[in-house]
């Protein structure tokens, strides 16, 4: 037993030299960074377990509700503005793209663009009508507003389970997303959704029956073009994920472009109010934009996964 006991004070006495001769700087020990790898010193992200991923998630979650009730309460209170300059406003004559159609059309020798009268009535069929309505429409604008955040929390979830690669390729995802999405809004809401109520409201099978419209149908019909669009420019976007997953390549889209031409024009027929292709160009002009890019991205993306795998 005393000869364990002395070989043990030994070591010790000889630990405590060790440190003595050592520089005042230096610890003994020597401690690594939680979020750095061991032998190369780089950053890496703590390991989760799934419970801890699920909380994550949760709190995402939670932060983006939040959000989106807070504009959704903001828009309750500002309702009455926000339908009358904004809801509404497509349903009446004096509409900007209405004005400036007219204006076109005067200048091009083509009258039938002016939109005169929109031949409709909106009305409320229910006793919670107007109520159920009003909080639709709340519930879309606080959506609206708070995409972009909402978007960002999304984000900031995922990207701890992708590579550091791929991280840099996805760099401002979030400002692109955005951006795409309220131009197609604004597209959505100038152009598509305009076109497309004064070619409904104007179509008619007999003169004698009267356009009588609930308003939760028109806003159902201007949401839903709306957002359709704010989603339809994301396109660059999802051929950019498309093409880094290999599914899509540049030379695929090339080689479909004119098909893809076919398609928009057919798109821009539907959706406008008059048989005449001035209208039809107009809505047509900037989806193929959008589509040309779309090709541009995927073309760089091609390009940056061939030069990877040569190195």
């Amino acid at each position: 037993m005393g000869y364990f006991v002395l070989k043990k004070r030994f070591k010790l006495l000889h630990l405590h030299k060790e440190i003595k001769q050592m520089p005042l700087d230096q610890s003994p020990y020597i401690h690594y960074d939680d979020n750095e790898d061991e032998h190369t010193g780089e950053h890496v992200e703590k390991e989760m377990t799934f419970i801890e991923h699920l909380e994550e998630l949760r709190w995402h979650i939670i932060r983006s509700v939040a959000a989106i009730l807070i504009f959704m309460i903001a828009a309750w209170v500002m309702m009455g503005k926000i339908f009358n300059l904004i809801i509404l406003a497509p349903s009446r004559p004096d509409f900007w793209t209405y004005r400036k159609l007219c204006e076109l059309g005067n200048k091009v020798g083509i009258p039938s663009l002016c939109v005169e009268k929109l031949n409709f009535s909106l009305m409320s069929r229910e006793v919670s009508g107007q109520f159920m309505m009003q909080l639709t429409a709340s519930a879309i604008v606080g959506l609206l507003v708070a995409f972009p955040y909402v978007f960002w929390e999304i984000w900031r979830f995922i990207k701890p389970g992708l590579k550091i690669t791929e991280k840099k390729a996805a760099t401002g995802s979030v400002f692109f997303v955005t951006a795409l999405f309220f131009l197609g809004i604004l597209f959505g809401y100038y152009v598509v959704a305009p076109f497309a109520i004064n070619f409904l409201v104007n179509f008619q099978i007999d003169p004698s029956i009267e356009n009588q419209f609930d308003i939760q149908s028109y806003i159902s019909v201007l949401a839903t073009l709306t957002l359709a669009c704010g989603v339809t420019f994301q396109l660059p976007m999802a051929i950019l994920v498309l093409t880094r997953i290999g599914i899509v390549t540049p030379a695929f889209l090339k080689e479909y472009r004119k098909h893809a031409f076919v398609i928009i024009l057919i798109v821009a027929a539907i959706i406008t109010p008059s048989p005449d292709m001035i209208s039809q160009v107009l809505v047509a002009i900037p989806l193929y934009i959008l589509f040309e890019i779309s090709i541009l991205v995927s073309q760089r993306i091609y390009n940056k996964k061939l030069k990877e795998t040569e190195s």
